[in-house]
């Protein structure tokens, strides 16, 4: 088939984490913005909220927060995607429902309707010329990101996306190559991988003498992290708080 232009660009797109010394005009953030709202959600409900961080100060704070990423304060332009079930849970309240108290499932939909939007406005930015990166990080500390951004209860900052016009740098650097489809999609049921099949798929990132290394390299980097072991536990700890119900006020 042949590739269009919508395709291209979610080929082409690459996470960006350098800009230059340049503003996003407000017509493009309100086109990203406009983008996101637009994104496929459950029933329609939005559950989410996306603050605007233009506070320099603030900026600075999440950047030290966020694993210490100075770019992040740098960046021309930061949104970060909430999930949301305080909105719904009140209008219910304001009429009158005798509404439950919202619960995990409530919180993954949330999570679900921000990540979506998210994506829809990194979409639009790329089709602008505007580079962006996702930051995973403001899960870390929820005790600190909560306060710094004042949320309260059944809010969950799900996904921090910072945007800029990418440096020449940043727009010749490679793209890392994705894995190959037959080792994403599967049809009907899910079949576990064995291990030739992982290292077949993983060997895209090196070369096969240094796949062992590679591999245990990454997981002290990544996935038995410093940074990793306390989005767990942050996680954790608010996923306790949100079924318990307690009030934003006592956990901080």
């Amino acid at each position: 088939m042949e590739e269009n232009e919508v395709l291209r660009q979610l080929t082409e797109r690459k996470s960006v984490r350098a800009f230059q010394d340049r503003q996003i005009p407000e017509p493009a953030v309100r086109a990203i913005l406009t983008a996101a709202s637009n994104a496929p959600s459950a029933g329609n409900q939005q559950l989410y909220t996306i603050l605007r961080i233009t506070d320099p100060a603030l900026k600075a704070a999440l950047s030290e927060s966020c694993d210490h990423q100075p770019f992040i304060a740098k960046a021309p332009l930061v949104l970060v995607f909430c999930a949301d079930c305080k909105k719904w849970y009140d209008a219910y309240r304001s009429v009158g429902c005798d509404a439950r108290r919202p619960g995990a499932g409530d919180l993954l939909l949330a999570v679900d309707d921000a990540l979506v939007a998210a994506q829809n406005a990194v979409t639009a930015a790329w089709s602008l010329g505007v580079g962006s990166c996702f930051i995973g990080d403001i899960m870390e500390n929820m005790e600190t990101q909560r306060r710094l951004l004042q949320l309260p209860e059944y809010v969950f900052p799900a996904a921090m996306l910072v945007f800029g016009y990418p440096t020449e740098q940043q727009k010749s650097r490679p793209k890392p190559p994705r894995a190959a489809l037959e080792y994403l999609v599967q049809e009907n049921t899910y079949t576990p991988l064995d291990g030739e099949t992982l290292r077949r798929m993983l060997l895209k990132n090196c070369s096969e003498d240094a796949y062992e290394d590679w591999l245990r390299a990454f997981h002290a980097r990544k996935y038995d992290s410093d940074f990793a072991r306390e989005m767990t536990r942050s996680v954790a700890a608010f996923l306790r708080q949100y079924e318990r119900g307690d009030e934003y006020a006592d956990s901080v």
